[in-house]
Parts: C-alpha cells; sequence; structure tokens
C-alpha cells in the first residue's frame, strides 16, 4: 500500500478529544498538523466519548490540506489498543497519523505497524496511515536511533521534554527548563539525539511543547533553537503560538534568495568541470550545496502548504 507525500509538520497543535468545541475549532488555525488528543489531554472518564468525537472530527469536519492525527494512549494502559481499532475502524479513511506515546524500544512501534497493517487490510483503507512517535521516556532516548528505523510507515520522532523530564528526574519548572542555573543548553543532548535519530533513518524531527503559551518571545526563541539543531518543527498547546512555529520553521525570503542564487552559480561552476567556487567571498562545495537542497525543499513544501490552504 502506497504511503502519501510527505507532510509539511512546522506546527503541530495540540486539541484535547474531550472538547468537541476545540476539535470543531482546529481544522481552521492554520496548523500544518493537528492531533486530536486521547492521552495527558483526556481525563480517564472522559477517553471513550473522546473517541466518539474523534471519529466525528474525521468524518464530519472539512480539514483541507491540514494532516489529521490522533495522539492514542500508551501501551501500557488498558485504552491504546481500543483508541486505535476504533478509531480506524470508524474513520481511518479520513485518519492520516497515529502519535505513539512513551516509545521505549522499537517493538512498541511495531506493535502499531502489524495492527494498523491488520486493519487496513481488512477495511480496504486506500492509504497507509502514518506513525509518529513521542521519545519521552529514558528508555527510549536511549534506544532514539532504533526506535526511529522501526517501521516504513514512521514519519517523525517528537521529543517529549514533559515526561522525559520526570523519566530522568530532573528539576524543571513548568516549562521544562532548570530550576536553577545551568551550565548551557539544558535540552541540546535530547535534542540533537532525536535529530540525529530522526535524519538516519531519513525521518523528520519535531520538537517539544512550551506550556507558557502567553510567552510569545520565550516560544520563539525556543523555535530558533529547535531550528537551528535541525528541528522541522515544534509542538503547540495553543492556537497564538501556530503561527509563530510556521515562521520560524520556514526558510525566509533572504535564505531562499541566497540558496537560489548560490545553487546556479554552482551548477555553472560544475559544467565546467569546476567543484567548489566563491559566493560573496566564501567558498561552496558539495557539502554546502546539501545545505542549500534543505533549505529549497523546505522552501517547496511551505509554497505548497500556503497555497494548498487558499
Amino acid at each position: 500500500m502506497p504511503a502519501r507525500a510527505p507532510r509539511i509538520r512546522r506546527s503541530e497543535l495540540a486539541t484535547p478529544a474531550s472538547s468537541e468545541k476545540m476539535l470543531a475549532k482546529a481544522p481552521g488555525i492554520g496548523a500544518d498538523l493537528v492531533f486530536m488528543d486521547l492521552e495527558d489531554a483526556c481525563a480517564p472518564s472522559a477517553k471513550i466519548q473522546g473517541r466518539a468525537n474523534i471519529v466525528k472530527a474525521l468524518n464530519e469536519y472539512d480539514w483541507g490540506d491540514t494532516v489529521r492525527a490522533v495522539r492514542v494512549n500508551g501501551l501500557d494502559t488498558v485504552w491504546c489498543h481500543d483508541d486505535v481499532i476504533e478509531i480506524v475502524s470508524a474513520a481511518g479513511h479520513n485518519l492520516d497519523v497515529i502519535i505513539v506515546p512513551k516509545a521505549r524500544t522499537a517493538r512498541d512501534v511495531w506493535w502499531f505497524d502489524t495492527l494498523l497493517g491488520q486493519l487496513e487490510a481488512k477495511l480496504s483503507l486506500p492509504h497507509r496511515i502514518g506513525l509518529e512517535v513521542l521519545i519521552e521516556e529514558a528508555e527510549g532516548l536511549g534506544n532514539a536511533f532504533e526506535i526511529a528505523a522501526a517501521s516504513p510507515r514512521l514519519e517523525a520522532v517528537i521529543l517529549g521534554a514533559g515526561d522525559l523530564s520526570a523519566s530522568l528526574h530532573a528539576r524543571v519548572d513548568t516549562n521544562f527548563r532548570p530550576v536553577r542555573g545551568y551550565p548551557g543548553d539544558f535540552w541540546h543532548y535530547a535534542r540533537a539525539t532525536v535529530v540525529a535519530a530522526a535524519r538516519a533513518a531519513g525521518i523528520d524531527a519535531v520538537d517539544y511543547p512550551f506550556p507558557d503559551f502567553r510567552d510569545e518571545e520565550a516560544y520563539r526563541g525556543d523555535c530558533d533553537a529547535a531550528s537551528q539543531l535541525g528541528f522541522d518543527g515544534k509542538w503547540c498547546i495553543h492556537p497564538s503560538q501556530v503561527p509563530l512555529a510556521n515562521a520560524a520553521f520556514a526558510p525566509t525570503p533572504e535564505d531562499v534568495a541566497w540558496a537560489e542564487a548560490t545553487r546556479d552559480a554552482y551548477r555553472a561552476a560544475e559544467a565546467t568541470g569546476v567543484g567548489a567556487i566563491a559566493v560573496d567571498g566564501t567558498l561552496v562545495d558539495a557539502a554546502h550545496m546539501r545545505h542549500v537542497e534543505t533549505i529549497l525543499r523546505r522552501a517547496r513544501r511551505r509554497d505548497h502548504d500556503v497555497h494548498g490552504h487558499q
């Protein structure tokens, strides 16, 4: 069964499955991906109704080009199995991605891959449902490379700072920052590990949420830090964060202009047998062209997203 085209995921908006009001608003907010959350955002007493709310949202709302995702409950809960079966059985033809929480080993991903494969065959679904997986346990961080490569339907790995900090017994505040002075970037190792695992597997990397949605400058700074490390996007826990993430994880016009000019100059030189050139006084060789292609690929994704939402 063929997979769908690569997704754009600069912004991934969390929406509680227990709130029909929020679910109804989600398709029009402008996020690249909306995930309807059955896990942390749903109290145990609301999870069953949350499934019904998700099915209604998937089958009745106009999502346009927004990627439609569901975060199910973890494998160590009594809800996980029914989350997948009930939602895919009732609305799988309108579901793009399932988000797997708290993955600890590659076998966790295999479980979802196998179950989805059975459901897709049974229901004759027209497309393969993708997976994103959260790295938010110490064991999962240690196995990040194996997890990221565990299934061909895996599209992205997400760093989950909240549960990961709890798993590590770290002393952090409600924005997952150290409660006292820390010599350097507290999350650099985890971020770099997740990005490297994603790139090694040829999939996307998504950065953790930032709970203080009123502090736009801090969120923008967090986006910039993640973007510089190579992340493709960031979680949004409030609609106000969506445009900030969309801007931070898209190349600027200046980036695109530089990349296009550098590409053209390099190709012209390459045609004459030259493998390295000077652009604006700086040496440019084949390694730089990989950066150029990354910028242009992200620009193409952005442009497709903008035109698709018009």
